[in-house]
């Protein structure tokens, strides 16, 4: 589909939804408790946010610690973003969206779901039966040269 097409359907669209969603749960319930769950709904994400947000940061920081690249969490961070931000429209099928972008499994499954799509995250060379070049087994470790006793026919 083409993208301006889709921008524009969302972009005007959404605001439809929403606004409908509004009106009937507002005829369910009335005006004011309406109002009120779309300010709940909104403080509840906010916060939500917030401790997911450190949660992803401070794995962040441990993974940079083991010298490797965060990549899932960089775009765990970046869906939370949206889901900070889709929180904060008024309207109950933002919020929906966005609650759904804050359980962590389900999360990491479409942050995992698209790196592998988009080519980024692929199985290693066994999994796919490729013959790929194999991978290499790294042992971190240290050690130091130990002066053993000379022959005592060689010379100095």
């Amino acid at each position: 589909m083409n993208p301006t097409i889709l921008f524009f359907l969302v972009l005007v669209g959404a605001p439809l939804v929403e606004l409908y969603f509004l009106i009937e749960v507002g005829r369910v319930i009335g005006a004011l408790p309406t109002l009120l769950l779309s300010l709940f709904t909104a403080a509840l994400g906010a916060w939500l946010v917030r401790m997911q947000g450190l949660s992803v940061l401070f794995r962040v920081q441990r993974v940079l610690a083991r010298g490797e690249a965060p990549a899932l969490e960089m775009v765990e961070g970046a869906l939370l973003l949206l889901a900070g931000l889709v929180l904060l429209f008024p309207g109950f099928v933002t919020d929906a969206m966005g609650f759904v972008l804050l359980v962590p499994p389900l999360r990491r499954a479409l942050v995992v779901g698209w790196l592998r799509r988009s080519g980024v995250l692929r199985p290693p060379a066994a999994a796919t039966g490729g013959d790929e070049r194999p991978s290499l087994s790294v042992i971190e470790g240290e050690f130091h040269r130990e002066e053993g006793p000379k022959d005592p026919g060689s010379s100095p």
